[in-house]
């Protein structure tokens, strides 16, 4: 495997009329390394991976791959000339090809020998090497999706770019097909994007992730970066579940319902704490609450808690694996240190 470029986008725009599809975005994909992109329905997900594939053009910034400048306005590098692979939604295997032919269709430039040892070499990292002779229409969505990135990978791109590579399988394939792909994305050795709207597979296969809201980059960094310490609400709830509760600062700490924490550096005049019903937990000892609900909710229970403070009573939900405390129990609650997340309200 040869050494691969780095892709960096700086400052990256396209606008819409009045909306802007993304601003100021700046990104960096590195070989070997999975990247996720995550944000909601008309985040500018879709937009940023069209502009990296020069499928648009952009109205600022800059795209390199390595020391070669693939897009600016005024400066386009067709698409197929990119060195970048694409894998959509839509697998589109040719329906009248086999498993082998639709991963060494790409490959004409090479000795037929040559590509059939390559696609076979992918087809085997994939778990298809037994497939090789079958039709598309006789595959299951999973091995759909296994050729179509064996395909992808074939011509060994610089970048591989995956636009909701799981969005047509149901949950249990979904991470049966995510956990074979993962390690064989690793192995190709391409700076890989992944373009999805769910936290889980974000989580589960991310070296680095980007969370893009509105055009814009709300907090990249490692996923237990983004999923432990987010930078703001908006980012905590793109990666699940959170609740935010009122914190009043005072000096260097903040007041809150489930006791005093630090607080961040910030000008800030209204702080909020951030939690997840799993970093409450249940105890001997700590912030009175009140039992008001409670659900069976398989390996945990979902207890909803009251709790009294300055600012009104406040409802958490806690997800707890013991006993089901009766509605209107009195318990005790814990937030430890390490799980507060305060941020601007």
């Amino acid at each position: 495997m040869t050494d691969r470029p780095t892709l960096t986008a700086t400052g990256l725009a396209r606008r819409y009329g009045r909306d802007a599809g993304v601003h100021g975005v700046d990104l960096r994909l590195v070989p070997g390394q999975v990247t996720a992109l995550l944000g909601p329905s008309g985040s500018g997900k879709s937009t940023l991976l069209r502009l990296i594939a020069g499928l648009e053009r952009p109205d600022a910034g800059e795209i390199r791959l390595g020391e070669t400048l693939l897009s600016r306005p005024g400066h386009m590098v067709a698409p197929e000339h990119r060195g970048i692979g694409l894998m959509f939604q839509e697998h589109a295997l040719f329906p009248h090809k086999t498993v082998l032919g639709n991963v060494t269709f790409g490959l004409k430039h090479m000795p037929r020998a040559e590509a059939r040892d390559r696609a076979l070499t992918l087809l085997r990292s994939l778990k298809l090497e037994d497939r090789a002779k079958a039709w598309p229409s006789t595959l299951s969505g999973g091995e759909q999706q296994r050729v179509a990135l064996a395909r992808a990978l074939a011509r060994e791109p610089a970048v591989l770019l995956m636009d909701e590579p799981f969005s047509g399988l149901d949950a249990s394939l979904r991470a049966q097909v995510r956990d074979a792909l993962t390690p064989a994305l690793r192995a190709a050795g391409a700076a890989v994007l992944i373009v999805t709207h769910d936290a889980e597979d974000a989580l589960a296969m991310a070296d680095h992730l980007v969370l893009l809201d509105q055009g814009k980059v709300l907090q990249a960094g490692t996923p237990e970066d983004c999923y432990l310490r987010p930078v703001s609400l908006a980012a905590a709830h793109m990666l699940g579940p959170v609740e935010a509760l009122p914190a009043r600062a005072d000096g260097q700490t903040v007041t809150t319902p489930l006791g005093r924490f630090a607080k961040p550096d910030g000008e800030a005049t209204d702080w909020q704490l951030l939690v997840r019903s799993g970093d409450v937990r249940l105890a001997d000892q700590g912030v009175t609450a009140t039992v008001v609900a409670r659900r069976f909710a398989g390996h945990t229970n979902a207890v909803t808690v009251e709790i009294a403070g300055p600012d009104g009573d406040q409802r958490l939900t806690v997800s707890h694996a013991g006993p089901i405390p009766a509605e209107g129990q009195s318990v005790s609650l814990v937030l430890d240190a390490d799980r507060a997340v305060v941020v601007a309200a």
